[in-house]
């Protein structure tokens, strides 16, 4: 029996917690293990629910929190440290930065045998100065030499770390795809997407657009009101909805932005009848709002591999994106949905308003889409690549 412990950044909604969840569930039966992590942000949906559904443990370490805090990250440093003395694992695998940072340097410093790390994204670019991006930089490049390897989410995610940002060695970066159980987002959709619509006051002939995920800086959000400008100030024939599924630290900046810029807005604090946009805070049952949703996009500056394009698609709900991260890794331009660059807001509207006024193109790109998730994003695939890499790793050491 081997022993895993696994570490992630904070349990918040997003892939890292679904990826953890699955791999401390689904491994085989040699295969023991602990996951902890960070406690979610306030702005932030609390993710244990996802674990309690597959029936997962997350232990919580209180003083792991996403902001950089000397003395909380200390903390959180001897209790890994003690976590790990008592646990004994034969494999530490971090998720992410945070957890990366101090999950490693804990595994290195107690002599565990196996260290992998998980870059679910990067802070690269579009996340901090240029200094504080530098120093971040040294410190995971330090960090890649005392790993065993590097598990990076596509292929493009893998070309800037390696060549780019040169850091990590080629021969230390293993392309792992995330892996999910999709199964629920093609369930009773017609009724759900009555009963969102419903309690929205969305009607049948409006075209509801969503947008989902954290609301921070690096998401881009301000792009995103733009694009609502932009097609209000088309004339278009189309008749639209737009929603903003999330919260986060940019809430009332996008608030009180949407307003200057002459679009009406409805909270979960202020519910205002038809408006333009309608903010929701987060929604747990996700599939919901794609199941109500027509179209869904996403205007990040930076990504890994985003979760909610992967949804989209599974429910079938086409999408208008950036091109950035991992994205055109299973989106083709035009194929499985339409991708521009950040600072293309009129194409990105006016794909936008094409999709709204062509139900078959919708309905094609949909499909497509759903058929190239399914088959990247498996499950077990993603199980059985990570075994593999752990037998892998663990038959190297004994060979020692």
């Amino acid at each position: 029996m081997y022993k895993v412990l696994r570490i992630i950044n904070r349990f918040n909604l997003g892939g890292p917690t679904y990826n953890a969840g699955y791999l401390t569930k689904y491994l085989p039966d040699n295969f023991e293990t602990k996951l902890i992590g960070g406690p979610n942000e306030k702005s932030e949906a609390d993710s244990l629910f996802i674990l309690e559904s597959i029936g997962v443990k997350g232990h919580v370490i209180e003083e792991m929190r996403r902001s950089i805090n000397p003395l909380n990250d200390l903390r959180a440093f001897r209790k890994i440290l003690k976590i790990i003395k008592n646990y004994k694992p034969d494999i530490v695998h971090t998720h992410a930065s945070k957890a990366g940072t101090l999950g490693r340097l804990a595994a290195w410093f107690s002599g565990v045998p196996v260290i992998v790390h998980t870059y679910h994204g990067h802070v690269f670019h579009s996340y901090f100065s240029a200094f504080k991006t530098f120093i971040f930089k040294t410190i995971e490049r330090l960090l890649a030499r005392k790993s065993s390897a590097i598990v990076v989410i596509s292929q493009l995610q893998k070309e800037e770390l390696c060549y780019k940002f040169k850091i990590i060695p080629e021969n230390k970066a293993h392309i792992i795809p995330l892996g999910f159980d999709l199964s629920r987002f093609s369930i009773n959709q017609a009724e759900k997407r009555v009963a969102f619509r419903s309690h929205y006051e969305i009607h049948d002939n409006e075209i509801l657009v969503v947008i989902v995920g954290r609301l921070a800086p690096v998401k881009n959000h301000d792009m995103f009101l733009k694009v609502v400008k932009s097609i209000k100030d088309s004339n278009s024939t189309n008749n639209f909805r737009f929603m903003i599924v999330g919260d986060g630290e940019t809430r009332k900046h996008l608030e009180y932005t949407a307003l200057t810029m002459g679009l009406s807005i409805s909270t979960p604090e202020e519910h205002i009848k038809n408006s333009d946009i309608i903010f929701t805070s987060w929604i747990k049952e996700i599939e919901n709002v794609y199941s109500a949703a027509d179209i869904s996009v996403l205007t990040s500056l930076n990504e890994g591999t985003p979760v909610s394009l992967i949804e989209s698609l599974a429910a079938g709900v086409p999408v208008v994106s950036t091109n950035v991260g991992g994205i055109a890794d299973f989106i083709t331009d035009g194929i499985h949905g339409f991708l521009t660059d950040t600072d293309q807001i009129e194409l990105f509207a006016q794909r936008v308003n094409d999709l709204a006024g062509n139900a078959e193109k919708r309905k094609q790109m949909a499909e497509k889409g759903r058929e190239q998730v399914l088959k990247i994003f498996d499950l077990k695939r993603l199980v059985t690549d990570v075994t593999n890499l752990y037998t892998n790793l663990l038959s190297k050491q004994i060979k020692k």
